[in-house]
């Protein structure tokens, strides 16, 4: 026969046969893992990121040369690119190495020269490409929701990266994140949530454990002894001061009769 633990039991058991209790209860911690593990996974890429950036910038520096971080990501806050980048999306790019690399409806990310939104961090389509006597690249950038091509062309030395993937509404953890509710809620609550219910699971294990069940079924064992010997000890001691006191009377009453004899 087949020695279960009450945990391995309750597994068995169907999620439609559950209490309420216990289907909200696996619910909660079912949303708490998904968030702890995307946040966590989150983080893990963002401590690489910036490990391979930090590396890439020490060797850029001893170079002597200066040059965009080698990957980035970006949230998007603006829908120029919409359909195809949504708001609140996130961006990954990679910096290129030579600009000939970059192709007619490529989307790239750059510091923009537009009047309209000089010096901002812009993402849009490479709509035209030119060559200039001297051999510089211009870039014509569009949005594909604007009616109009960028004002102002791009040179290579402004362009940070082009697009490699988009994480679709992965800017809605940022935004919620940037909060203090958010990060409670997020971060906070479902930490200490899933912290308790591993506590508690370690908890139960311990007192189901057959070891420690016959440890603690000895200590009673032990203890009901020494109560029971407490017990006779009293007992005895009762006994004893009895006697003492049966004892006490007899002197007494003997002395009592040694006086009326000489009376």
């Amino acid at each position: 026969m087949i020695n279960l633990k009450d945990n391995e039991i309750a597994m068995t058991v169907p999620f439609s046969n559950l209490s309420f209790f216990e289907k909200l209860k696996r619910i909660v911690h079912y949303i708490f893992t998904v968030i702890m593990y995307s946040v966590l996974l989150i983080m893990i890429l963002v401590f690489l990121l910036i490990i391979v950036n930090f590396l890439d910038q020490r060797n850029n520096l001893k170079k002597g040369v200066t040059k965009p971080p080698l990957v980035s990501a970006y949230t998007i806050v603006s829908p120029s690119m919409v359909p195809n980048i949504n708001v609140l999306d996130v961006i990954v790019t990679m910096r290129v190495k030579d600009p000939s690399k970059i192709k007619v409806g490529d989307v790239i990310t750059f510091n923009s020269t537009d009047y309209r939104s000089s010096g901002v961090t812009v993402t849009h389509r490479v709509r035209k490409i030119e060559k200039t006597d001297d051999g510089k690249y211009l870039f014509t950038t569009k949005g594909d929701a604007n009616n109009t091509e960028d004002a102002s062309r791009q040179t290579f030395d402004t362009i940070y990266g082009k697009v490699l993937i988009r994480l679709p509404k992965l800017g809605y953890i940022q935004y919620i994140l940037s909060s203090v509710v958010g990060w409670v809620l997020l971060i906070i609550v479902p930490t200490v949530g899933i912290i308790g219910a591993d506590i508690i699971k370690i908890i139960k294990t311990i007192k189901n454990d057959p070891n420690n069940q016959k440890e603690n079924k000895s200590k009673e064992q032990v203890k009901e002894k020494k109560e029971e010997l407490k017990e006779k000890n009293k007992e005895k001691e009762i006994t004893k001061q009895k006697k003492i006191k049966e004892k006490s009377k007899k002197i007494d009453s003997n002395t009592k009769t040694e006086r009326r004899r000489y009376r």
